[in-house]
């Protein structure tokens, strides 16, 4: 068994220590009342490998210590000066410093695990002094503690240790020593001092990108709380500083300490003009990481370990070194404002604006004491230059964009190019920059963001300007109408006004803007919609160049259709358009976004009706069968447009000039009693059966007259009252009129054999009461034409001239009681009675009779004749 001590001898004597002898290791054993034959062999030969490092004269001197102890008898004076508390102490320390260099862990995870013949010597030792469980703790935590120092130890042993120590504290406390409790007192000390030197290198040793890190700060803290709330460090260590002044005072010096070595390395003292610059942003920066790491990951620890606000006293401190750094050189620049310095300037003032937002943080709300509040005044000239200097970026980066894009699609499943995502991209950038500025006075806030606004709104129309220009210095392929690049350019200026319409609408603006809350700021609104209809122009500016190219293909297969002879079918005839129409629409299908293809389809259409209107413009005098085709190419073509509900709705495709050109080819294509018949439903649409509560006072200006209609079954024939009129018009010198009203079946075709019938004269009056009943044997049948009406017209009556006319109404047959319901005996005459608006129609703006007017034949010149008559008698309204 001597062996064990016996290498512990010769490896100290192989490193140069006098006094080492292997005689006298057994010595030592019975110096430390340690039996030989209870050390176990076992690995004694690595655990005695003792290799002191020269480097370190504390430990040369600890081995030293134990060599003294190696050679000196058990009788000797400094066996009589230590005492078995002290000589166990330090051969655990030595044991401590001993294992940890054999096993050379990995930094901060040695948990002070002994070997076997380490602990069997400290149990024999604890033993053999009666050393009671409490003393055995306070030495494991000293020499553990003092270790630390040196070799760096698990937090979470360390922990544990105190935990043992409050664990054995209580009535094994009062027959502690006086010496034992200076010593458990300078341990606490002397850790907590390191601890505190440990905190004020804070940044260095336990930097926020270190996990492991973090995790050893964390417990760091837990281990300064344990002490500092232990029953033992309060007993033996009353005059201590409260933890939390401690703490504050480590954590400010250790902050003074980085920001000195920031200001090294970055300061602008002694720099001119904009040489200063670079090094103030880089300081700033630095300052806004420190204190959004002191935020989010050291203050939560502090805060919840040590009841220290970590960041509240980082955050003063920076804030006032930082603006006392800023103030002067930016003030010197403001002053002599340069535009290279103003992207500077901006980057420096975003930087101190997240400084200044990170006081919400702030656990008490002290802003007033605090140095950045106003600090933004300073760079207000600074911000407006950044403003233009940004819009003639914004406009080189669009023009460089536009130069390298190749109009082709950036990939399969977007339809735009490469310059419009960088477009949208820099709009975003600058919403971005704005939201970053966050200028805190509203006033000044709302003039930059109003002209930011402007800014962003030229941009995006610049941007087409620039394509367009691109497109139209690309040459085109022999018989190319339809080109990809158009389609890419056009998709480009749909995507920048989805993009920029976005970006406006995230800008904030401040409350005096207008709007309510919630609410888009009116004048954002107005310079929204404005812009939005500015690009939707230029679209259509570019769609009618697309579509310009296609004018004379259109006109060439329009033109085929109405050269063709009525022996071939409309299918044949209108075929080579439709192919033409639909070879172009898979290929813009395929290029175009949805938006823009509604576009082109809704251009194209209105290209088609135009060239329609100018071919039947030139054709005049043509047979029915002519416009009969047309009619028929025209419903063929809404159903190809409207794509079963794919392409144009219904509403928008019989709108506008189609309405035009199919009343003009219905018209056409009928026969002369069909134009006539048009013409009489004209007029009972035009309101002519309508009642008193649905029509307004405004429109009854010619009067009205009171009728009742009905169908006699029994007698086949139709009974009509003229009961009253009311308001005519004064036709007479003296002001009343001489009023009759003429009744009349009509169309005259449908009643060839009904003769009109008139009432008697009512003179000098404008409001006439008559009460009779006129007679007409008709068929029911034909009163249910939906043509077939009764024509009402009132006449001034002049004894010396011409009756004057005074106004006409229409009544539709086809709804009258006895035709469209049952008549009940005679309950037909005590039925409500119809009250019709008198009216003065224009014969000359009547479509059907300029139909009428075109045609040569008997029917129609005589209608129209007679029409023109009445119209001569009118006068003026």
């Amino acid at each position: 068994m001597g062996r064990y001590f016996k290498q512990i001898v010769k490896s100290a004597r192989a490193n140069g220590m006098a006094g080492a002898s292997e005689d006298n290791a057994d010595d030592f054993l019975g110096c430390l009342n340690i039996p030989i034959r209870e050390i176990p062999v076992t690995g004694l030969d690595k655990w005695f490998r003792l290799e002191p490092r020269s480097s370190s004269s504390r430990v040369q001197g600890d081995c030293h210590l134990i060599l003294k102890l190696i050679t000196t008898q058990r009788d000797t004076s400094m066996s009589r000066r230590m005492s078995g508390f002290q000589v166990h102490g330090l051969l655990l320390s030595q044991l401590l410093q001993f294992e940890h260099g054999q096993d050379q862990p990995e930094a901060y995870s040695w948990k002070g695990e002994l070997s076997g013949p380490a602990v069997t010597i400290l149990s024999h030792h604890g033993t053999q002094t009666d050393l009671s469980a409490l003393q055995l703790a306070m030495i494991h935590w000293q020499a553990s503690s003092q270790h630390h120092q040196a070799c760096s130890l698990d937090y979470c042993y360390l922990l544990e240790l105190l935990g043992t120590i409050q664990e054995q504290w209580g009535e094994a406390a009062a027959a502690l020593p006086r010496d034992q409790e200076e010593s458990l007192a300078s341990s606490f000390i002397s850790f907590v001092e390191h601890a505190l030197l440990l905190l004020r290198q804070l940044r260095e040793l336990f930097p926020v990108t270190n996990s492991n890190a973090i995790s050893r700060l964390e417990f760091l803290l837990r281990c300064l709380s344990q002490i500092h709330s232990l029953q033992p460090f309060r007993m033996v260590c009353p005059f201590q500083n409260e933890l939390h002044v401690d703490i504050a005072t480590a954590l400010k010096k250790g902050t003074q300490d980085w920001y000195e070595r920031l200001q090294r390395n970055w300061s602008p003292l002694g720099k001119p003009g904009l040489e200063c610059l670079p090094g103030l942003i880089s300081l700033a920066d630095a300052v806004y990481d420190d204190l959004q790491a002191s935020h989010s990951v050291y203050g939560k620890l502090f805060v919840s370990i040590v009841k220290v606000d970590l960041f509240g006293i980082t955050y003063r401190q920076l804030e006032k070194l930082v603006a006392e750094e800023v103030q002067a050189p930016v003030e010197e620049l403001s002053a002599g404002l340069e535009p290279g310095s103003a992207p500077g300037l901006f980057e420096l003032y975003i930087t101190l604006a997240e400084i200044q937002r990170l006081r919400t943080h702030l656990l008490t709300k002290d802003s007033p004491a605090l140095a950045l509040p106003g600090f933004h005044l300073q760079f207000l000239p600074a911000i407006r230059l950044w403003l233009q200097t940004l819009r003639d970026k914004t406009r080189q980066r669009l023009q460089k964009a536009v130069d390298v894009d190749k109009l082709e699609p950036m990939e399969a499943t977007s339809k735009h190019s490469s310059s419009a995502a960088d477009a949208s991209l820099c709009f975003s950038q600058t919403q971005e920059l704005w939201a970053q500025l966050a200028w805190p006075e509203s006033a000044e806030a709302l003039d930059l963001v109003t002209q930011l606004t402007e800014d962003i709104c030229e941009a995006a129309l610049y941007y087409p300007e620039l394509v367009r220009k691109k497109v139209d210095t690309r040459p085109l392929a022999l018989g190319e109408a339809v080109s990809e690049p158009l389609c890419i350019a056009l998709n480009n200026v749909e995507h920048i006004r989805k993009a920029t319409g976005q970006v406006l609408r995230g800008l904030e603006w401040p409350e005096p803007g207008g709007g309510s809350p919630g609410g888009l700021p009116r004048a954002l609104k107005n310079r929204l919609l404005a812009m939005d209809e500015d690009l939707q122009r230029e679209a259509r500016n570019m769609i009618a160049h697309l579509t310009a190219k296609m004018v004379g293909d259109i006109k060439k297969y329009v033109q085929h259709i109405s050269l063709s002879p009525d022996s071939i079918q409309n299918e044949e005839a209108i075929a080579p358009l439709m192919k033409y129409l639909d070879d172009k629409l898979i290929l813009l299908s395929d290029s175009l976004v949805k938006e823009n293809l509604c576009r082109v389809l809704e251009a194209l259409w209105d290209l088609l009706l135009q060239v329609i209107l100018q071919v039947l413009g030139a054709n005049r005098d043509v047979s029915a069968e002519f416009y009969r085709r047309f009619y028929y190419t025209l419903e063929a073509l809404v159903d190809f447009f409207h794509a079963e509900g794919q392409g144009l709705p219904l509403e928008s495709l019989r709108d506008g000039h189609y309405k035009t050109l199919e009343e003009e080819l219905r018209l056409n294509k009928c026969s002369t009693s069909e134009c006539i018949e048009q013409y009489y439903l004209d007029k009972l649409k035009q309101g002519g059966g309508t009642t008193l509560s649905q029509r307004s006072m405004e429109q009854n200006k010619y009067g009205r007259l009171s009728v009742r209609c009905y169908y006699e079954a029994a007698e086949q024939r139709l009974a009509v009252e003229v009961l009253h009129a009311a308001d005519l018009i004064a036709l007479d010198a003296n002001g009343l009129s001489d009023p009759f009203v003429i009744v009349e079946l009509c169309p005259h075709h449908i009643f060839p054999l009904a003769r009109s019938q008139r009432t008697q004269v009512k003179t000098k009056t404008l409001h006439p009461v008559y009460d009779e009943l006129f007679h007409f044997s008709v068929p029911a049948e034909l009163c249910r034409h939906r043509a077939a009406c009764v024509v009402f017209t009132v006449m001034d009556h002049d004894w010396l001239s011409t009756n004057d006319f005074a106004g006409e109404a229409a009544l539709a047959l086809s709804n009258i009681s006895g035709l469209s319901r049952p008549q009940v005996g005679s309950s037909a005459r005590s039925m409500q009675p119809t009250t019709l608006h008198l009216r003065r129609p224009k014969a000359n703006v009547k479509s059907a009779l300029r139909m009428l007017e075109g045609r040569m034949d008997r029917e129609a010149q005589e209608f129209v004749k007679k029409l023109k008559e009445m119209e001569k008698s009118m006068g003026d309204d």
